[in-house]
C-alpha cells in the first residue's frame, strides 16, 4: 500500500501512514487529470508550430509569385500587409 511521511510536533523525524482509499483515489485522480493537461498542452502547441509553418510557406509562395509576375491566390493575397 502507498504511505506517505507525516511529520508532527510528537514525531519530528516523521512516520510513514499508509494512505486512505480516498487519498489514492485523489492522487490517481491528480495524476489522470495532469497528464490529460500535459497531452493538451502538447496538442496545442504542435497545431500551433503547424499552422505557423503553413503561414510561412504560404509567404514564401506569394513572394515568388509576386517576384514572378504570377497571379497570388486569395489566401496568398491575404497573408501579404501593406
Amino acid at each position: 500500500m502507498t504511505k506517505r511521511l507525516e511529520i508532527t510536533p510528537e514525531n519530528p523525524e516523521g512516520i510513514l501512514v499508509d494512505l486512505t482509499a480516498e487519498e489514492i483515489a485523489q492522487k490517481e485522480t491528480d495524476r489522470t487529470d495532469w497528464e490529460a493537461e500535459k497531452t493538451a498542452k502538447a496538442e496545442a502547441e504542435a497545431q500551433a508550430q503547424a499552422d505557423k509553418e503553413a503561414n510561412e510557406a504560404l509567404k514564401a509562395s506569394a513572394k515568388a509569385k509576386l517576384i514572378a509576375g504570377e497571379a497570388l491566390t486569395e489566401e496568398e493575397a491575404d497573408t501579404i500587409v501593406l
